[in-house]
């Protein structure tokens, strides 16, 4: 492996470090009360390396949903063979319990994100988004999506959804179970399947 490629993973896995240790560190103890030095501590490295990857520890909120995309990508593995609802049930409600995990941080994400102008909609790299569209395309290649839209169309309208039922659930206080909300919205969402 060459020097650049080597120097490129070994930046890339600290900054996964930084970011699951942040992460961890704020849902137990909320965003106001973990410092960049418990952050680095956590994560078994220096503050000059945190500050060479952001330039505060709000900047980790840019990219903290991350650990989601990890989080995905190992709930979905293996199941490749299940049917598109079942599988979108698994993600949605995957992200649900991701996002019901993480609470406050959500919420601060959210405000941030509402709060600057000229904020961008969902990555459309973004793994989770990604593996959204693909159950919709094999529900269409079987046969079973309801015409009228494109995968692509129904996975964007879909994860809009789903992420406004979670900006609703932060808009108040955390104050009801977010995964049976989602599964209500949810079986709404699967007639958009036909037999």
């Amino acid at each position: 492996m060459e020097y650049a490629q080597r120097r490129k993973l070994q930046s890339q896995e600290t900054e996964r470090k930084i970011l699951y240790a942040a992460l961890e560190l704020m849902r137990e103890r909320g965003f106001d009360r973990v410092s960049v030095r418990d952050i680095c501590k956590a994560a078994g490295i220096t503050t000059g390396a945190f500050y060479h990857h952001f330039p505060s520890k709000e900047a980790l909120l840019e990219h903290g949903f991350s650990p989601l995309d990890d989080y995905m990508r190992t709930v979905l593995e293996g199941c490749e063979e299940e049917s598109p609802d079942q599988r979108l049930w698994r993600l949605l409600s995957a992200y649900g319990r991701f996002m019901e995990h993480s609470g406050e941080l959500i919420g601060r994400y959210y405000q941030r994100r509402i709060a600057e102008p000229g904020t961008r909609s969902m990555d459309q790299s973004r793994y989770t988004l990604r593996a959204m569209v693909e159950c919709f395309r094999q529900a269409e290649a079987q046969g079973i999506l309801a015409p009228g839209h494109s995968p692509e169309w129904i996975a964007d309208f879909c994860f809009r959804h789903f992420r406004g039922v979670v900006i609703d659930w932060a808009l108040h206080s955390y104050s009801y179970p977010l995964l049976p909300r989602m599964e209500e919205d949810y079986r709404l969402f699967v007639t958009l399947f036909h037999v």
